[in-house]
């Protein structure tokens, strides 16, 4: 899903907490290859906040570098840079939400958005890259190291077409609904299994990406962020939800499916709801809380 050129981006909603230094702090494992483990302990279900921990590191605060996504101001740039692409999502994000939101009585705070690699601090504890993209609601803030990214296409066969990319910041700032809305906290009730509310969570953070996919082009009061949708950004989306489906990360893994470990849905699962937040456009059609998923 492309940007219109001219489309003017705002990157003062994104920190840049790339190349602050880390002191002792590393990244787990020495960088992507080892990185790949962790990925997936985290896309199964572990907390960031213990992946320090695990290797006894503690990665370090690294310092916000405002100058870095200054050359992030027009859609061409989106288009261009995949750090000014996360930009230009947050911003069309932001829009969208404040937007749709208020229609049903909801107010949209905008949450924070980091860009960060190697490591970072967070309200929910110490991350590194390992950690893939999160979201914290202990400072309602959407995290993102670039790096992960081009793992997700090399390591887990996803698309790197534009809409794969920025479905993965979509679902983040799904998460940042679902917590206004009251649905985010299923995830820590019932963690772990093919119908629990973790997976339950994850799909409608899914159907939510869809659904500001669905108006993601829309003209309103001016010009838009994005150009319509083709086809390819269609299935570039569905190849990054079936990437970073359970069932396909369990077998990759560990050559095998075993759904009671389960805390995202299977590939079906997040394209299916993905899909259904896409064409419905409608918040009403991602509720995953009712009956089996």
């Amino acid at each position: 899903m492309s940007f219109n050129d001219g489309a003017q981006l705002d990157p003062s909603q994104v920190q840049d907490r790339r190349g602050g230094g880390l002191g002792r702090g590393g990244v787990i494992g020495g960088g992507i290859g080892g990185g790949i483990v962790a990925l997936i302990l985290v896309l199964l279900g572990v907390n960031p906040q213990i992946l320090g921990d695990l290797t006894n590191q503690a990665p370090q605060t690294q310092q916000a570098n405002p100058s870095s996504l200054a050359e992030c101001r027009t859609g061409a740039n989106a288009d261009e840079r995949l750090d000014c692409r996360i930009v230009g999502t947050v911003n069309s994000l932001n829009a969208f939400w404040g937007s749709y939101l208020p229609q049903r009585g909801v107010k949209y705070p905008r949450p924070q958005a980091v860009i960060f690699s190697q490591a970072t601090s967070t309200a929910c504890g110490s991350a590194t890259s390992e950690v893939g993209p999160f979201y914290c609601p202990g400072d309602t803030t959407a995290y993102f190291d670039p790096g992960f990214f081009q793992l997700l296409e090399t390591r887990f066969g996803s698309s790197g077409g534009p809409l794969a990319q920025e479905y993965v910041v979509a679902h983040e700032f799904g998460h940042h609904v679902q917590s206004l809305i009251g649905t985010l906290d299923y995830a820590q009730k019932d963690p772990q299994g093919p119908q629990s509310g973790s997976v339950r969570v994850e799909l409608q953070a899914d159907c939510f990406a869809g659904i500001w996919a669905h108006y993601a082009s829309d003209k309103g009061s001016g010009q838009p962020f994005l150009e319509p949708l083709t086809q390819k950004d269609v299935q570039d989306a569905l190849s990054a939800a079936s990437a970073v489906g359970d069932d396909r990360i369990q077998k990759s893994a560990t050559g095998r499916v075993n759904p009671e470990g389960w805390t995202h849905g299977s590939s079906q699962q997040r394209q299916t709801w993905f899909m259904r937040g896409l064409q419905s456009g409608d918040l009403d059609q991602c509720n995953t809380f009712s009956g089996a998923i």
